[in-house]
């Protein structure tokens, strides 16, 4: 008798651990589910990498690896156009209307800072220049810098453009193709910057591309790039296993027409990242035959997937940062890049931090 209620009480104590093991199961699954279709959009593109973290590489590299052998040559008299609005208007021949293009040639960096922005967007700018961009040297390698520009779109744009070529007379920092300005013009912008890079660089060792609003450290750029490959080399926070966003809300939303894959191929996030100056003339001929997406550090990941070359993990996992890092001095005196909250910040720790002084 005693041992059949031993076993009826182990039968059931079984029972119970496997219904709570399911509810855990369940509540997480919905868990996820509910962040990927409610999470901000703002948050969307880093929550999708996040979920991809649990996923095995090979099962995804396998599924965007046959993608890309179904996708064919741009061969034909008729250009490949994607639906609407997901048009991405490359592989197009576009003009320089500000140039620099003896830049390189006097300056002769060891790594040039290529920063995208806005035509409109002075401020930021003026605060890059103020503060990171100021940084010429380091140890005995030069740091040059150049901001990147479409055409300005809004309805002062003739205006905006007079202050502009103020602009490039006074600070001799722009670039500027005749393209529109935009968000879903982002990977033009990107591909413009590779196209001029071995035109009017070619001498130089590294680029970075890297967004207005980011902190940068350049000093601890510089210390990276001494050690690190030159051919074959992009860095910065690698996304892998990143979960393709379907939710038409999202910012970052493709759907299968454009992208049928449920998973990206790794890319390093546009927000900052680093590159031997061999590799844009490879991506530009990569960029021929990948059908392109607006979204452009993924499409800078379909290039790599396509010629086969692995991005580099940074050293350090604290090197780039997504998300705004609480300022101290030791922290920021490690670390290459860091989103902020405000230009005012951007100013505040770059001045912090070029203070006499310990760090740590």
């Amino acid at each position: 008798m005693m041992k059949d209620c031993e076993k009826q009480s182990h039968d059931q104590s079984s029972i119970g651990r496997r219904s709570l093991r399911s509810i855990f199961i369940f509540t997480i699954l919905l868990f996820l589910f509910l962040c990927y279709y409610i999470v901000p959009s703002e948050l969307s593109e880093y929550w999708s990498v996040t979920v991809g973290l649990f996923l095995p590489e090979k099962f995804t590299t396998k599924m965007v690896n046959d993608s890309l052998n179904t996708v064919p040559a741009v061969t034909s008299v008729e250009p490949w156009k994607p639906p609407e609005p997901y048009y991405v208007a490359y592989p197009h021949k576009y003009n320089l209307v500000l140039n620099e293009p003896e830049k390189c040639q006097k300056e002769n960096p060891f790594v040039l800072l290529m920063v995208p922005v806005a035509p409109s967007n002075t401020a930021a700018r003026d605060t890059v220049r103020s503060t990171w961009g100021s940084e010429r040297l380091v140890g005995d390698k030069t740091v040059s810098i150049l901001f990147l520009l479409g055409l300005p779109t809004s309805e002062e744009r003739e205006m905006l453009q007079q202050n502009l070529l103020q602009e490039s007379e006074k600070y001799h920092d722009l670039i500027q193709s005749d393209f529109w300005d935009s968000y879903y013009n982002l990977t033009i912008k990107t591909m413009v910057m590779l196209e001029w890079l071995p035109v009017y660089c070619p001498n130089a060792s590294y680029a970075m591309k890297i967004d207005s609003d980011m902190f940068l450290n350049v000093k601890t750029l510089v210390s990276m790039l001494l050690s690190a490959p030159k051919q074959n080399y992009m860095t910065g926070l690698v996304a892998r296993n990143a979960v393709v966003l379907r939710n038409p809300n999202s910012k970052w939303y493709l759907p299968k027409t454009v992208y049928e894959p449920p998973f990206y191929p790794p890319y390093a996030l546009g927000l900052g990242y680093v590159f031997s100056l061999d590799l844009p003339e490879k991506l530009i001929k990569a960029a021929q035959l990948v059908k392109p997406v607006y979204i452009e550090d993924v499409f800078l990941g379909l290039c790599m997937t396509h010629l086969g070359i692995a991005l580099t993990n940074p050293p350090d996992g604290s090197l780039f940062n997504v998300f705004p890092v609480a300022y101290n001095r030791c922290r920021y005196s490690k670390l290459i890049a860091t989103t902020t909250r405000s230009l005012r910040d951007q100013v505040e720790f770059w001045k912090d931090l070029q203070r006499p002084g310990p760090y740590c």
